[in-house]
């Protein structure tokens, strides 16, 4: 049975899109860049972001870093508040967190912001941790999990009790590296058709009360 539940944040707490795509706008603007299309931009929104601007914008790693740099000048005073919280999502935290199990949020994104947006939305009553990536360096969504499992305490012994909740391949992966499930969810769209399932997602849910289910079944 699954006791400890870590929440991606982007596209799976929270649907980041407007936020995110006028940042991104801004960014490449800024550098001088060609503004992808919305259809490539969408694809920015789970990963690292200096990661999506050197594969989806075709940046350098140089040029990736200055674009992270732009990104956050916007997205921290602007941004961060161009969101909104997934239906039934916080309403969810706060019941599972009622019924006895540990929540935590491992995301990307700095973790400082992620602080900011879960008071902002109403989840940080329902979380223990709140772990994000420092704000320079080359985190990967496993290093994330591993960060969280750490300050939750957590062995390889606790691991088939945890359950990772992602939108997007990189959850799904970054699980499967730390030795964990990971369910995916469809609530926005953001991923790829099949994406989850390909990574090797144990499920793949559309709604909170479909995730209620499978988390409360197994």
């Amino acid at each position: 049975m699954y006791h400890v539940i870590l929440f991606d944040l982007d596209g799976t707490l929270t649907d980041s899109k407007e936020g995110i795509l006028n940042c991104l706008r801004y960014a490449f603007q800024k550098l001088g860049q060609p503004v992808p299309d919305e259809a490539t931009l969408l694809k920015f929104i789970g990963p690292p972001l200096q990661d999506t601007f050197m594969e989806l914008g075709g940046l350098s790693k140089e040029q990736a870093m200055a674009g992270v740099e732009a990104f956050r000048e916007r997205y921290e005073p602007i941004g961060k508040l161009e969101n909104a919280a997934a239906p039934g999502l916080p309403e969810l935290c706060a019941r599972l967190k009622e019924a006895g199990y540990t929540l935590a949020l491992s995301s990307s994104k700095p973790e400082h912001l992620c602080l900011d947006i879960c008071e902002r939305f109403g989840y940080a009553p329902s979380l223990t941790a709140i772990v994000g990536s420092p704000l320079h360096g080359d985190h990967t969504k496993a290093d994330v999990i591993r960060d969280t499992l750490g300050r939750l305490g957590l062995t390889d012994a606790d691991k088939p009790s945890i359950l990772m909740v992602g939108d997007r391949k990189y959850d799904v992966l970054g699980a499967k590296e730390c030795g964990i499930d990971c369910v995916g969810v469809e609530f926005f769209g953001y991923a790829s058709p099949g994406e989850l399932w390909d990574a090797g997602a144990v499920a793949v849910v559309q709604t909170a009360a479909e995730l209620e289910s499978y988390i409360r079944s197994h």
